[in-house]
């Protein structure tokens, strides 16, 4: 697995789907940021397995279906603060944490996500 995306290491679309059900679990109960994911939760689920596949290496999923993704643009109807940003962080750690791969791999995978958190505040 020398060559091997982290889509792929990780365990492709399973472990997304696992990750995305707990990370949604967790945010669409959380307090401060419950707020911002109005739409059908499954329906967001997907578009976010979409992504992450595409984000990690995998297929291009999210562009073949909606389009080049542009993140920040698609979010900026929503008020995002950084204390927004950490609380989604905090919810993507624990799902992160919860998967059944090696704590390495945990860690490479997380470092993806802050600095695509923080790109998107914009309050």
């Amino acid at each position: 697995m020398e060559n091997a995306t982290l889509y792929e290491r990780i365990g492709g679309d399973e472990a997304l789907r696992l990750l995305t059900d707990r990370f949604y679990d967790l945010v669409f109960q959380h307090e401060l940021i419950s707020r911002l994911f109005k739409n059908d939760k499954e329906e967001i689920k997907e578009k976010q397995r979409l992504f992450l596949t595409q984000f990690l290496g995998g297929p291009q999923l999210y562009s073949d279906v909606h389009g080049h993704p542009m993140m920040r643009a698609r979010h900026m109807p929503h008020t995002i603060t950084e204390d927004d940003a950490v609380a989604w962080l905090q919810c993507m750690s624990t799902a992160v944490g919860e998967l059944p791969i090696d704590k390495s791999l945990k860690d490479e995978l997380f470092d993806r996500f802050p600095r695509t958190a923080f790109f998107m505040v914009n309050s």
